[in-house]
């Protein structure tokens, strides 16, 4: 747990959290991991004198600059849980995200927002309380998760319990990601989903998603290519997404171990171990995107262990 001064002694924190890639082809709502490209989140208590928010990066101009802020709405959600009273703070937010693009950004804000008003309030929840909350907001943990505890994540949620198990990332693995120039909402995204699927395609995703959790928890990457495919969301949403399965299949004719939709979409991202392929593999997505009218930015990151911290 992120351990903070008393709330007497703490006016002021800085808390830096991961970006994260979601669902990782058949893990839906379920898997995920923090990515090396970081939001900041800047808080300050300043009693009496209201609420603040500044934005510079992604976000600059779209993002309220008022309660109405998500990181405002959930620190004020988290001291009024623990009864922290509060009658002004101010928000610096310094996003590296890019919005709406399957990346967690909203979940990197929920995150950064509920660790710094948490250790503001002298530190009263635990992480599990933290990630709880971060849940309710986000309807599900597979972005939060990574984004508070970092590394590779497997979430559950039973009987409203959210439980989280993080494991090391195997490091060989890299990434590399591609970013198209349109958003897609995570709302538009889940609505392409059926209400119900065959017991085929269930049993699928299933065995798939068991086989990505034991080949990265053993490090047994040759499994990955497989482990990888999903029937119960991307086929759905690649409507969504102009050339998405040309873009997953250029990714591993360059190379690639898997290719997936990052999140909800629209960004694609794909797995490799040989340092050199990295380039290649985003090249080749970003032509295949560029050939149904798509532009997109390429960016390789690596997968990084830490989640949410204190700057």
């Amino acid at each position: 747990m992120l351990k903070g001064k008393s709330n007497l002694e703490q006016r002021r924190v800085k808390v830096i959290v991961p970006a994260t890639t979601a669902n990782l082809g058949p893990g839906f709502d379920t898997l995920g991991m923090a990515l090396g490209l970081y939001n900041i989140v800047e808080m300050e208590m300043t009693h009496g004198a209201g609420i603040h928010v500044a934005v510079e990066g992604e976000g600059t101009g779209a993002l309220p600059l008022d309660d109405t802020n998500l990181v405002c709405r959930a620190a004020s959600t988290l001291w009024k849980r623990v009864g922290f009273p509060t009658d002004g703070f101010s928000v610096r937010l310094k996003n590296n995200i890019p919005l709406a693009r399957g990346l967690g950004s909203s979940a990197a804000a929920i995150v950064g927002s509920l660790t710094a008003a948490n250790l503001l309030s002298g530190g009263r929840l635990s992480d599990d309380e933290i990630l709880a909350l971060a849940t309710e907001f986000e309807g599900h943990p597979d972005n939060a998760a990574p984004a508070l505890f970092g590394g590779f994540v497997v979430s559950v949620t039973d009987g409203g319990q959210v439980r989280a198990m993080q494991l090391p990332v195997p490091p060989k693995l890299r990434a590399v990601v591609a970013i198209p120039e349109f958003e897609l909402s995570t709302d538009s995204a889940r609505r392409a989903l059926p209400k119900q699927v065959s017991m085929q395609d269930a049993t699928f995703n299933v065995s798939h998603a068991a086989m990505l959790v034991g080949a990265l928890a053993t490090g047994q990457l040759r499994f990955l290519r497989y482990a990888f495919r999903d029937k119960l969301h991307q086929q759905y949403r690649a409507a969504l997404i102009p050339g998405l399965a040309q873009v997953m299949e250029a990714g591993e004719a360059a190379g690639a171990r898997g290719v997936v939709l990052s999140g909800a979409g629209p960004t694609v991202i794909a797995f490799y171990t040989e340092r050199e392929l990295g380039g290649a593999i985003g090249k080749a997505m970003q032509r295949a995107f560029a050939a149904s009218g798509v532009e997109s930015k390429i960016l390789l990151t690596s997968l990084v262990s830490h989640g949410a911290r204190v700057a």
